[in-house]
């Protein structure tokens, strides 16, 4: 048990959200997640989040099994931000396996399952056909 730490959007909130951060919780006593700055958003996907990072830290910090929230300006700053929150274990979702084996040496790497058929993108071309 100890600290956990995870990263993403956090865009068009949904049920996937809520199961990872959850089953992420469940690893620990402490969870503490990093949402991307607007800024960081555009240079990952070249569009702004449909919520501001604001909106999104407030919707994240409801969440009775979140302990902290920070904004993450920067992808390559990821084990400084896993130093600075005395994180002992990263999570992310296993779209990204492989991926942040990097920071292994700073902490314990998991890649939980995603929720199946349920993602903010898909949700937001949904939306624009409508």
């Amino acid at each position: 048990m100890g600290r956990i730490i995870t990263f993403g959007t956090f865009d068009v909130f949904h049920v996937g959200h809520v199961n990872i951060l959850k089953r992420a919780a469940e690893l620990g006593e402490h969870l503490i997640v990093g949402v991307s700055s607007d800024e960081l958003n555009y240079s990952k996907k070249n569009r702004y989040p449909i919520y501001s990072q604001s909106d999104r830290t407030t919707i994240i910090s409801s969440l009775k099994f979140v302990n902290e929230v920070f904004i993450e300006e920067s992808l390559e700053k990821k084990i400084e931000y896993i130093k600075e929150h005395k994180a002992d274990i990263l999570v992310m979702g296993d779209d990204w396996e492989g991926r942040f084996d990097w920071v292994k040496s700073a902490c314990e790497v998991i890649y939980l399952p995603r929720t199946p058929s349920i993602s903010t993108t898909e949700i937001i071309e949904i939306v624009k056909t409508i």
